[in-house]
């Protein structure tokens, strides 16, 4: 699985619920136990992928796109995913997305058992993965209201998004351990069977058809959702916010298995699961400061600390210090995350959320695709330190957005579908 689609929702426009109120009902407990599943074989699978990449070769750049090949599907499919999860029934869509990803994990860990991964064949499967989770995304969040009551359905979002930091806690260092008790590839074929809960879920699952958008196809629903967006600006704030923040604050992760390499597997992993720790407790506070606090005070409160672990990680030389970076980076990583998520969520009606949540997903990973590759390049030529230093000052300066570009929640009111001939 992967992080797409996992969209916090604000208590401010919904009526206060027992959090784990959801997990009461079987159908949202099998599927989010199945989901923490295949979420935690996903890290697993990102430790191993930039594990193995540092092993077959040196290149800051070679490293830096195997993010970047995880991100840059969404370029190619996510506005046609998400006319496209309107459209069809969305359980055949979700199987099939789900199988091409266990498809696609289990040759890459066969291949790499058997040594015949090449870093060019490792970036070809590790696209082949993303596309399919970028195809999934849509899909995956809309069919939330049918598996959970109406009531509960704001903590049941909001339960997803823990479930992922869970994963994000607890899959890196599972999978840095694997790693080094048997090699890559066997983390790949975990991830391959972790996607095996939901399968299960959705065969079995009975659903009722959902109402479909009426457009004649995938291309004219795309351009109504563009039509509306090209004059909406709490899209164009959300979008300009998002693609400052992506681009500069991938350095972090991109870089990550290069400075991690003096420490194995096992401490890449650790150390992600700092980073997943960090974001899990930051999660966990968020809704209380959201109350004292606007988004965009919080956004440049995390944007600093982010900024200054950047910075501090290129320049650590101390696998303690990497460790509390790590975790403070996490904080900062989702309080920004969350914010942008949030008014993603509610910058549109009803019936074009979808397909404007797809082109907040486009723009978000675009830009974490973009700054993957050039972050790297940058520290090909010009080493580790300067590379996030640079990354850093990105940040700060993208700060200045905010002066145009401010992130509103407004209440909107839920318009019928439009169609356009």
């Amino acid at each position: 699985m992967a992080e797409l689609g996992k969209l916090p929702v604000s208590e401010d426009l919904h009526p206060p619920t027992s959090a784990l109120a959801p997990l009461r009902e079987p159908l949202f407990r099998s599927l989010w136990i199945a989901a923490v599943i295949s979420y935690t074989g996903t890290w697993m699978q990102n430790v191993g992928a930039g594990w193995l990449m540092a092993s077959l070769t040196m290149s800051p750049l070679m490293v830096g796109l195997v993010q970047a090949a995880t991100s840059l599907p969404v370029f190619l499919v996510v506005l046609p995913a998400g006319a496209l999860a309107d459209m069809v029934d969305r359980r055949r869509l979700l199987l099939i997305t789900q199988s091409w990803m266990v498809v696609a994990a289990a040759a890459l860990g066969i291949l790499t058992i058997f040594n015949l991964v090449t870093p060019w064949i490792l970036l070809l499967l590790t696209f082949l993965l993303g596309f399919g989770a970028v195809m999934n995304d849509p899909a995956w969040q809309a069919i939330t209201p049918d598996i959970v009551s109406r009531e509960q359905h704001a903590s049941a979002v909001a339960l997803n998004s823990a479930g992922f930091n869970v994963a994000r806690a607890i899959g890196p260092p599972l999978g840095g351990l694997v790693i080094l008790a048997a090699g890559s590839g066997t983390a790949f074929l975990l991830n391959a069977a972790s996607f095996f809960g939901v399968i299960l879920f959705l065969y079995k699952w009975k659903c009722t058809p959902h109402e479909r958008i009426g457009t004649e196809g995938v291309m004219p629903a795309i351009r109504t959702g563009l039509r509306y967006m090209r004059g909406s600006a709490p899209v164009k704030a959300v979008l300009v916010r998002t693609v400052v923040f992506s681009f500069s604050a991938i350095a972090l992760l991109a870089l990550l298995p290069l400075i991690a390499k003096p420490y194995g597997s096992a401490g890449y992993g650790f150390l992600l699961g700092c980073f997943g720790v960090g974001a899990l407790g930051g999660a966990a506070v968020l809704p209380r400061l959201r109350r004292r606090q606007s988004m965009d005070t919080l956004v440049v409160a995390a944007t600093v600390i982010f900024a200054v672990v950047i910075f501090a990680v290129g320049r650590a030389d101390s696998f303690a210090v990497l460790a509390t970076l790590l975790f403070l980076g996490g904080v900062g990583w989702i309080a920004i995350l969350v914010c942008l998520n949030f008014t993603a969520q509610t910058m549109s009606p009803s019936w074009v959320r979808a397909r404007s949540l797809s082109l907040y997903l486009l723009v978000l990973q675009g830009g974490m695709a973009a700054g993957s590759a050039a972050w790297g390049a940058l520290a090909a030529r010009t080493g580790i330190p300067f590379a996030m230093m640079c990354a850093a000052i990105g940040l700060l300066i993208g700060l200045v957005a905010i002066k145009w570009h401010r992130l509103t929640a407004p209440h909107i009111e839920l318009a019928p579908p439009i169609v356009h001939e």
